[in-house]
């Protein structure tokens, strides 16, 4: 059929408007989500999970890193700024204030039980410490800006501190302190990325105080937060989540090697914990030393049935 140069002008311009507006949509769901760079004492798992949360969105997101490792701080501004998209840590009313977090707990309370680093051969005066008072008389490595560093200090502990974390195992291992408390599921890991220091895992005790690992993200960027919190709310409801956090070498790791349910447990206070902290879901939440050790608890991802804390 014949067209009339102008008629077929005019339409030709229709179809490149019709196809601009049909792919325009898709270009602008594409999201690119930078997260700090990971040190050589960290695992993939925070990285995984927010993989697994924002794969139940619409948006198409794509992921990337820094090109070095962040201090804290930098991390903190770099994610006010835009420069970072999401971090994590422990949380805290300050925390809350300055980012909008995602009160799910990435490790659903594993990381709040603290296994200690210690010098090779320093065992012997670990084993009569019992209380919390015995626990006073050693000298504990923390972070400059770290919460868990203020959390001991508030329970009368000697918190020694620094501001690059890489120094405190060299610190530890030269005698500046006697302990460096780290997560449960942290210490595998960092052991063996120091395999010239003379440090190894404390064998008998487990300090116990609830501080939730959170994403974090700008006040600037509330449909990220949005995204997060709707992925792993539906990865918990559909068993994505457990299956993904019994799976990962890093828990597996610990729940085999920690013994939790055998190890002295002293409880201590988080004064600085959040009001609006979820714990009466109780299905975000697990205590290893509650009712058994790790022996009785199944690894499984179909595994429902965990301990609840007291």
């Amino acid at each position: 059929m014949w067209i009339k140069p102008k008629l077929r002008q005019i339409l030709l311009y229709g179809a490149l408007a019709l196809i601009a507006a049909t792919t325009q949509p898709l270009a602008a769901a594409t999201k690119t989500v930078t997260t700090n760079m990971k040190s050589n004492v960290q695992t993939d798992y925070m990285n995984g999970l927010l993989k697994l949360a924002l794969s139940y969105s619409d948006k198409s997101y794509v992921f990337s890193t820094t090109s070095e490792v962040y201090s804290r701080p930098r991390v903190m501004e770099s994610v006010k700024s835009g420069e970072i998209s999401v971090m994590w840590g422990g949380t805290s009313d300050e925390m809350e204030r300055d980012f909008i977090p995602i009160r799910i707990d990435a490790y659903r309370g594993l990381m709040n039980h603290r296994l200690f680093f210690i010098r090779q051969g320093d065992q012997a005066r670990f084993d009569n410490i019992k209380t919390l008072e015995d626990l006073k008389q050693i000298r504990f490595g923390q972070g400059r800006s770290w919460q868990d560093a203020s959390i001991l200090e508030s329970a009368g502990l000697t918190v020694v501190k620094t501001t690059k974390k890489p120094g405190l195992y060299h610190m530890l291992d030269g005698g500046r302190f006697d302990a460096f408390p780290r997560g449960a599921n942290e210490v595998w890991t960092e052991l063996s990325a120091f395999p010239e220091l003379k440090l190894t895992v404390e064998k008998n005790l487990v300090l116990i105080y609830p501080l939730p690992t959170y994403f974090f993200v700008s006040h600037k960027d509330p449909e990220l937060a949005k995204d997060i919190e709707h992925g792993l709310e539906a990865a918990i409801k559909d068993g994505a989540f457990n299956k993904y956090f019994y799976g990962s070498p890093e828990v597996q790791e610990a729940l085999g090697k920690a013994d939790l349910g055998n190890r002295r447990a002293i409880r201590i206070d988080n004064p600085y914990l959040p009001k609006a902290t979820p714990l009466d879901r109780k299905e975000l939440w697990l205590d290893l030393t509650a009712t058994a050790s790790t022996a009785d608890i199944s690894i499984s991802s179909n595994d429902k049935s965990l301990p609840i804390p007291e």
